[in-house]
């Protein structure tokens, strides 16, 4: 930039006085804000300077840059002589991960790669998805946020704070992409099973946006994450001096409700009516609250409500070719009863619906527990609400998951409600009792809040069990047989639906589309997948499923008239690959940059030829 102001100031004085040269000047700085936002990889050649290549993420290849570019785009010079393939790079990565013993440290080593180099980046974890996936994401993302005021260095996305109510659109216009087309929002209020992180759960929506690029090939550009600070109640965080957001209690009530309704209005006013909007760990009094007052507005949806049962379903789903049973034949047992396990719950009815079940029977089917028992119509806690109240049965109120389990003999017990170890050895062995193949999913994250291990699932059902966890555990033997359990991991659902969602240009998001989404997921489980104890499919090719789940919604949304972009792709398999992501280096140089004139050599421009290393 300044080099470009520099050029014209030379001719301006000489033309005219200072005056007159500041206007000018002015002139040149007024008319260039529009060229100040960068989207994706279109850079304005008089804003970006030879060692910006080097400074950006979205430009910079390090060592991979070819001499002829290193000699037109003006870094030559500023590197080692060496000459690297992103091959040889990526196994530099790999190997600099492994070098760290800690995950927090690996998590700390990825995020420094995303700011030096992105398409290095998400090349590496999508091609190490298995490997990289718990580090970028659960369960190093849960300490991540917590020691968040301590390895917090440079912005990867907005913080809204309720500080800026009625200016919430001018702090959007901050943002310098213009084409954003996904945002993930959290207020931090309940991270993963750790409760209440306010400013700090911005790990949360960093992380999932990067795997819905590495999984779903959404270009980074479009990607938002942003964290609405409207305090915290976590005293801990308050008196920590390294805490970075506010330090007030949670603003509630009609302030806050208008500040959620103010950011959404000027999220369509800043993008358009087709941003897809996640709701990301919001408290459960609200999580469901927003769900209801927005999917009919605008294009959103709750990971933690609808994510998290579309992948719940899933291995349920699969769960057939190993009970033989249909989703129908089952009885669940449920602890927990937030927004997660509501979500899981309200899936499995449409799921049993689907199969010819009338929606009475299917929720008689499904028994649940909170924090105060079992969903009763008559406890003495008062009337249940809102959508726990489908499930409350006409039962003396009870408080021992054991006394259900023993009395209604469910066939599938699931468990969202971070209560570590809340899956005694007693309850597994009693599911094992009552049922050849038992299921039990553990889904509570990160794996310190699982209500059991996966070691101890099969150990108490003597390897007869159907295992699946939220947070990944080791694979497991018993009596010779090695058991590789499966991950019932969102990252299986949302970089699908999303990546269909924006293809399509879909307004709303419906249920229909999580059913699809887990049917898509059960479709590509193998029968050897279940034998070798999961109930998904093996994480190197998630890619592959997202890809598969975005062509099925992509087709409903044309069937159906969900779809809002005309005329309807003739080769649909060939229009979602081009809006994808490509993770590796561009090699030809943007035809904007001076090329030599005909007849003039790289030589002639006092460009130095160097034979470099291969």
């Amino acid at each position: 930039m300044f080099n470009s102001i520099q050029r014209i100031i030379i001719p301006l004085k000489a033309r005219g006085s200072v005056v007159q040269c500041a206007k000018q000047v002015n002139g040149f700085l007024e008319s260039s804000r529009g060229y100040h936002e960068v989207t994706g990889d279109i850079i304005c050649p008089s804003m970006v300077m030879g060692i910006d290549h080097l400074r950006d993420p979205r430009l910079n290849k390090g060592l991979a840059f070819t001499l002829e570019e290193r000699q037109v785009l003006g870094i030559h010079g500023l590197q080692p002589a060496r000459f690297k393939t992103q091959e040889e790079q990526l196994e530099l990565c790999r190997l600099s991960v492994e070098r760290y013993q800690e995950d927090l440290n690996k998590y700390l080593y990825l995020v420094e790669l995303q700011d030096r180099n992105e398409r290095l980046f998400f090349r590496l974890l999508s091609e190490n998805v298995e490997a990289m996936m718990p580090i970028v994401y659960t369960p190093t993302v849960g300490l991540a946020c917590q020691k968040f005021g301590l390895i917090y260095r440079r912005p990867r996305g907005l913080f809204i704070t309720i500080n800026d109510k009625d200016h919430v659109f001018q702090v959007l216009k901050n943002w310098p992409e213009p084409d954003v087309r996904c945002i993930v929002v959290t207020d931090g209020e309940r991270i993963l099973g750790l409760g209440d992180l306010g400013a700090c759960g911005m790990g949360i929506p960093v992380g999932k946006l990067a795997l819905y690029t590495a999984l779903a090939g959404i270009k980074p550009h479009q990607c938002l994450p942003i964290v609405l600070d409207v305090g915290t109640n976590n005293e801990k965080l308050l008196e920590d001096p390294l805490y970075i957001g506010l330090r007030q209690k949670r603003v509630s009530g009609p302030q806050y409700d208008d500040f959620i309704d103010e950011f959404m209005q000027a999220v369509v006013k800043r993008y358009n009516q087709n941003t897809l909007i996640q709701f990301e760990d919001f408290g459960n009094h609200n999580a469901f609250r927003f769900l209801d007052k927005y999917r009919s507005q605008y294009c959103t949806f709750n990971d933690d409500i609808q994510g998290t049962a579309s992948v719940a379903v899933a291995g349920l789903i699969a769960a057939k070719k190993a009970t033989g049973k249909r989703i129908s034949d089952n009885k669940f047992q449920f602890l927990g009863a937030g927004e997660a396990a509501i979500g899981i719950a309200d899936l499995c009815v449409k799921a049993m619906q689907a199969e010819g079940t009338p929606i009475a029977e299917a929720r008689s089917k499904i028994w649940m527990m909170d924090i105060d028992g079992l969903l009763a119509k008559d406890r003495p806690e008062g009337r249940l609400e809102g959508h726990k109240a489908f499930y409350a049965k006409d039962h003396a109120p009870c408080k021992s998951l054991l006394e259900i389990v023993k009395e209604q003999k469910p066939s599938v017990l699931i468990g969202a409600s971070a209560a570590a170890g809340a899956f005694t050895p007693e309850i597994l062995q009693e599911m094992a009792a009552n049922n050849e193949r038992p299921v039990i999913f553990a889904l509570s994250n990160p794996t310190s809040r699982a209500e059991c291990t996966a070691e101890q699932a099969y150990h108490n059902t003597e390897a007869r069990c159907i295992f699946s966890s939220g947070s990944p555990f080791p694979p497991v033997e018993f009596k010779g047989k090695i058991y590789k359990t499966g991950q019932g991991n969102n990252a299986y659902i949302f970089p699908g639906i999303a990546l269909g969602v924006i293809a399509t240009g879909i307004h709303h998001i419906s249920e229909d589309l999580f059913l699809i989404a887990a049917q898509t997921i059960a479709d590509n489980v193998s029968q050897a997948d279940v034998d070798g104890g999961s109930l998904y499919p093996p994480l190197s090719s998630i890619r592959e499923c997202s890809f598969e789940i975005a062509m099925r919604v992509a087709k409903y949304a044309y069937e159906k008239g969900l779809a809002s972009v005309y005329p309807e792709p003739k080769d649909m398999k060939k229009y979602i690959q081009d809006q994808m992501y490509n993770y590796n280096y561009d090699t030809t140089l943007p035809e904007t940059y001076p090329w030599p004139s005909s007849g003039e050599s790289l030589k002639t421009r006092e460009m130095i030829p160097t034979k470099l290393s291969a």
